[in-house]
């Protein structure tokens, strides 16, 4: 039996998936919670920290963060506070702890960055990873999703997840800078916009943003053809119900053209030869993914380039961090050993 575990991550500002070597595969959310005051750590039995969809639920007792969420990670402006950089550590060492790695064992990781993540955040990655695994490759999260697929040969992959949505070009080669592009309208994003106009439209309403991500989630469409949005909301604490399709709508199709944007300059800059091809092989993953009729905007919005066709990837959830497990596996031992000795210079320099 091998001493080594490998892991793929996922490491979503949403969600954070892994899937290792001995056939585990689990997710949490990702968020950290820890406790306000002695009450509060009296309710968890005396836990320091909480994680996941338990803090969402107990958030009024605890002091909620998303690490992922505006940090050096996902946006090159983005700066990460000691708070921050504390939650990420514990995140990861919590996702690591699902693995139930056997004690003794050594851990090699590849864990998925954003397309264009600054050194910086991928710095602060090692950083946060080192406590809990010996050797870390920082790899691009769309070009993950494209290698566990096989799809190795002139495939454009736009992977769309809360905080960013990243788009890489895969052409049998380990992607460069220049294959790589990253905007910040996807999941986050869609759910501020949705509250604006729901605000706007509606402004008796009350409701959360938690509420306004799972409205969302049940009715995201950017079909003129999609079905009626009703949902419940209060006013004065008196429930009522509203129709919010034209504000989902709209909300949803503020991704299109950023993406389209992205794509199309991905695509001017490839080799003219190989460029209808690429055209043709668009994969969608990621939670955005499930975005009904997305794939249709993106293939009219290509039109009066050739056209183009565009597939959502099956099973989104463990899409990246599956990738990212065969990238693990697939390294050679003498990059294991290279990471494992100049982690922070040689990662933040891909």
């Amino acid at each position: 039996m091998s001493d080594i575990v490998y892991i793929g991550m996922d490491l979503g500002t949403s969600r954070c998936s892994i899937t290792s070597s001995t056939g585990v595969r689990e997710t949490v959310w990702s968020y950290v919670g820890y406790p306000k005051d002695h009450v509060a750590k009296k309710k968890f039995g005396g836990r320091e920290v909480i994680y996941g969809k338990e803090a969402v639920d107990n958030r009024l007792a605890l002091n909620l963060i998303r690490p992922l969420a505006g940090g050096s990670i996902k946006s090159r402006e983005g700066r990460d506070t000691e708070e921050m950089k504390r939650a990420l550590k514990d995140l990861i060492e919590h996702a690591i702890s699902l693995a139930k790695v056997p004690p003794g064992k050594t851990i090699y990781a590849v864990i998925g960055a954003p397309a264009e993540a600054s050194v910086e955040g991928k710095a602060t990655l090692l950083e946060s990873a080192a406590n809990c695994i010996d050797s870390v490759i920082i790899c691009s999260e769309p070009f993950a999703v494209a290698y566990g697929l096989d799809f190795l040969d002139d495939t454009l992959v736009i992977d769309i997840g809360a905080g960013t949505t990243d788009l890489c070009r895969v052409h049998g080669t380990m992607p460069t800078p220049e294959d790589q592009r990253t905007h910040e309208i996807a999941g986050d994003a869609i759910d501020q916009i949705l509250a604006k106009k729901i605000k706007e439209k509606y402004p008796e309403t009350q409701f959360s943003i938690n509420m306004i991500r799972a409205f969302k989630e049940k009715f995201s469409s950017v079909s003129r053809n999609m079905d009626k949005a009703l949902v419940t909301l209060t006013v004065a604490g008196k429930p009522k119900e509203f129709d919010i399709t034209e504000e989902i709508y709209e909300a949803c199709y503020s991704i299109v053209n950023p993406t389209i944007k992205a794509l199309q300059d991905l695509i001017a800059t490839y080799d003219p030869e190989f460029q209808e091809k690429m055209r043709n092989h668009i994969l969608i993953g990621g939670g955005g993914s499930q975005i009904k009729s997305l794939g249709l905007a993106i293939e009219e919005a290509l039109k009066e380039y050739g056209g183009s066709k565009v597939a959502s990837i099956e099973g989104p959830q463990y899409a990246g961090s599956n990738g990212a497990l065969k990238v693990a596996l697939d390294m050679p031992e003498e990059y294991w050993k290279e990471f494992a000795s100049n982690a922070v210079g040689e990662s933040s320099k891909s």
